[in-house]
This record gives C-alpha cells, structure tokens and sequence, in this order.
C-alpha cells in the first residue's frame, strides 16, 4: 500500500501531534505517552485513529501487546524524531542569535557626558556584547541634533533636551549643579553658598548660544546676582580648566567635575537653591533601531545615573 507522505508534510504537520506520536512509542503506552503530553487517552486514541485514516496505512500493531510499530509506523515515527530534534536545535540557534548583538552604536555626544563615563560604557557594552562596536563623537549640542537628524548618529545624548516634530527625547537624568572653584578660592572652604554669595565674583561661563549658559543665567537673574564674566568657553573641559587656575568661580554639574575634586584640583560647594541640568537621550521618531542600538539604549536607562560612575 502507497503511503500518502504529501498529506503529513502538509495537512499533518502539528508539532504537538508528532511529539504525541513520539512520546506513545518511546513510552510504549498509549496512557503514559498521552500523559507526558498533557492529553487524555481518549484525545490521543481519537487522534492515532484519524492519523492513521488519512495516511491510508496502520502505524502500530494493537494486536501485540505491548504493541509493536508497523513498517509504516517506523517510517512515521522516524520522520517525528527527526523534525522535533530539528525543531530543538532551531530554538537553540534562534535564541543564541537573538542573544548575539553585532553591529556599530553611533553616538553623537556634548563634551560634558564626560569621558570617564563613555570608557565605563563602553567597557561594559563591549563586555556584554563583544560583536558590536561603539563609536561616539563629541560635539556641540546643535550638531547632536543635526548629526541625529541627518542619521550620522542613531542616538544623541544632550542636556536641556528639546524635542521637535522629527525627534524624540528619553528622559534620561537629573544632575544637580554646584558651584566649581579651585581648592584655594576663598569659597572653597564654604560647607554651602546661596546664589547671592557669588555676586560680584569673577565667573566662567559657557558660551552665550548654548542651552546650559541661558539656565545658568536665568538662575542669577531670578536670584538678582550678577557676576564679572570673566571668560566663555564652549565645552565644559575648558571652563574646568579656566576654574582649576583660580581665579574665578563657575557653576557646572556636580557628576562632571567629581574626578577633578577627588583629584583635589577642584572644589564643589553645594547650592543652597535647587539647580539641576537635565539630560536626555535624542532619537528620529519612529527609527527602528537595530540590536545594538536597542542593547546601548537599554545599557544606559536600566541603571540609576551613580552606578555608570566608576569606582
């Protein structure tokens, strides 16, 4: 008698239904095997019955007892070990592939992210992921923008971030800012300043186009304090560095100048009035990141901001 294979690649093919078939034979039970698979022995009788009436052929001898596979039932059972072992080793393979991350993370980044904390990223993402590389380039906050929007770059990491109809902004942390002075300033020693205690001293600021220069200014203004600007920069490692010579004061991120102080090149005197920078991470709306892109993503929001810091 021809068996009708077509019919079991075909109409037959249900998972659940070779490893029934499977599980009867190896258990050489109909009861146990339909037990093993969670199916009463009713259902898997019900089944065998129906398998066997559209293959044409029987696949197990019921007149032995245990039974005994037919040639046909053989053929059968053969084909079920070979697909679910197939199916097995498919599983395995996709999620080793879904775990593998491959592929280049373009970061477009202002200066003040700070370098310390980019190495500790990208230390980790390498640990974690091996096959994928991160690139990240320091720029200006407008060219953060422009290097998201022209697709250089699949993320941007900014403060004060502004959203537009093309991008979209992750809030990503709080930072809260002090006053910067050498160790040798006059303030240095202060356990805290209030916002008046700064007017009339000699300041380094940011340039006067960059988001982080206008808060500063709004804070002195609502707080009626003016200072001497005595120079601007336009990233904060020179403001750093303008503030370590000691002359003049300046008010930046506690985070970024935390190496500088445990350095002792540096000073930060808490603000006895709440200033904070905000930073967020910028992206197209509706871009499809790849994997790595998302794995970087996840890396930077799935920790509170203190634990990127290194020890």
């Amino acid at each position: 008698m021809e068996i009708r294979w077509p019919y079991v690649i075909f109409n037959l093919l249900n998972f659940d239904h070779l490893e029934l078939f499977r599980e009867i034979v190896q258990t050489k039970s109909l009861t146990r095997g339909a037990a093993q698979c969670g199916v009463s022995q009713s259902a898997a009788s019900q089944h065998l019955q129906e398998l066997e009436a559209k293959l044409g052929v029987t696949l197990l001898d019921r007149s032995r007892r245990p039974f005994i596979l037919t040639p046909a039932g053989k053929l059968y059972y053969e084909m079920c070990r070979d697909i679910l072992r197939r199916k097995e080793e498919f599983e395995v393979a996709l999620e080793q592939a879904k775990a593998d991350v491959e592929g280049t993370v373009r970061v477009a980044s202002i200066y003040s992210v700070g370098l310390s904390e980019m190495s500790y990223l990208k230390a980790e993402f390498s640990r974690r992921h091996p096959d994928a590389r991160l690139q990240v380039e320091y720029l200006r906050p407008e060219k953060v923008y422009d290097a998201v929007m022209q697709d250089r770059a699949d993320l941007g990491l900014v403060s004060y971030p502004e959203s537009t109809r093309e991008l979209a902004v992750i809030p990503w942390r709080q930072e809260q800012m002090v006053v910067a002075a050498s160790p040798g300033h006059p303030l240095a020693q202060q356990e805290a300043l209030r916002p008046e205690d700064l007017d009339g001293l000699d300041f380094i600021g940011f340039d006067d186009d960059l988001p982080i220069r206008r808060e500063i200014d709004r804070f002195l203004y609502q707080h009626g304090v003016e200072v001497a600007l005595a120079m601007h920069f336009d990233n904060v490692e020179m403001v750093k560095e303008a503030v370590a010579l000691g002359v003049a004061v300046s008010i930046l991120p506690a985070r970024v100048i935390r190496a500088d102080v445990m350095a002792g090149r540096l000073a930060a005197i808490p603000i006895e009035a709440e200033l904070v920078r905000p930073l967020g991470i910028v992206h197209r709306r509706r871009k499809k990141f790849h994997r790595a892109a998302q794995s970087f993503l996840d890396l930077l929001l799935e920790q509170p901001a203190s634990q990127f810091q290194p020890a």
